[in-house]
């Protein structure tokens, strides 16, 4: 048993080369080979590269009933630095999963999706059949095109068409939003959300980003306020929750044009891209709520969901615990 299984996994000798060499019928060696698995003669093992955390990963779909995670290697814990390399996994991500006719949804105002479509490369055949804008990207012309870009990049990515929300993703007024919804190309954006397979969206955290801020989807100072008081830590396309995942209702949403949170749970994918300590809070509110099924994020945030400290540098903040 010892020897033929030297001559296959060693030597490299097909089964029949083996039979004839050993003066044995092909079905014993191969017998004989499937007998040494179970001696543990023949171990297998996958030597894991350096910069890759798949136990990380498995406790941490385990803990939270997810689809899949992937962890990726960061050298700081940097907004910066960890939105650019979860942007470029999940161009990867997406680029290896994408399936045929899939209609992908994909929200604005994200630094984090704007690094993965940066990354992404045309696939060579048409791979889904269009992308849909999740949260109206109207807003400060400044800044506006980001959310087009999004929308746009992806759907040359994949080869399909580009399908956008032509409304800010928070309207002045509940008034104005219903106005809104009023419009037939509105209306159509919003009922092609429901058909959705594949959404990617950012998880955000009470304090706007940047790119948020400047885009003016923001809420105002009492709105924020109430927010919090509501005890909000979170959102995903401006919908807010908190940390035990539940929606929070407030009078934002009667302003935001975009997809609510239930409708989140609806694709069969729903890929949520986050990581820092920013937003280690929404994140896991998020997990909590079941929005995301898939989650693509940084190891030390990996690290803190699963409740393991050991691996956190000394500077890298530890007291989110919520």
């Amino acid at each position: 048993m010892t020897r033929v299984a030297q001559l296959y996994h060693e030597q490299g000798l097909r089964q029949a080369e083996i039979a004839d060499r050993l003066d044995l019928s092909q079905s014993r060696v191969s017998r004989l080979l499937r007998q040494a698995e179970k001696e543990g003669i023949v171990r297998t093992t996958v030597a894991v590269p350096q910069g890759f955390y798949p136990e990380l990963e498995e406790r941490v779909q385990a803990m939270y009933g997810l689809r899949e995670v992937i962890v990726v290697d960061v050298y700081s814990d940097d907004d910066q630095a960890v939105l650019r390399t979860i942007g470029a996994a999940a161009a990867a991500y997406v680029e290896t999963t994408v399936q045929a006719d899939e209609l992908i949804g994909i929200s604005s105002w994200s630094e984090t999706l704007l690094s993965m479509v940066d990354n992404m490369h045309p696939q060579p055949r048409p791979a889904a059949q269009g992308v849909v804008q999740l949260l109206g990207g109207m807003g400060n012309p400044a800044v506006e095109k980001h959310a087009t870009h999004l929308t746009r990049r992806l759907a040359e990515m994949v080869g399909g068409d580009a399908r956008f929300l032509p409304a800010p993703g928070v309207a002045g007024s509940a008034a104005s939003r219903l106005a809104m919804l009023d419009d037939p190309f509105v209306g159509n954006a919003m009922g092609w959300m429901r058909e959705v397979t594949l959404a990617l969206v950012g998880i955000g955290a009470l304090e706007p980003s940047k790119l948020l801020a400047a885009s003016g989807n923001v809420v105002g100072p009492e709105e924020q306020r109430e927010l919090q008081e509501l005890g909000a830590v979170g959102d995903i396309c401006l919908r807010f929750y908190d940390e035990e995942g539940v929606p929070v209702v407030s009078s934002v949403d009667d302003r935001v044009i975009g997809m609510e949170l239930e409708q989140l749970k609806a694709p069969r994918r729903c890929v949520g891209l986050a990581g820092g300590p920013r937003k280690f809070a929404a994140i896991k509110a998020a997990l909590r709520g079941r929005y995301i099924n898939v989650l693509i994020t940084d190891r030390y945030t990996a690290e803190r969901l699963a409740g393991d400290w050991s691996g956190l540098p000394a500077d890298v903040p530890q007291e989110v615990t919520s």
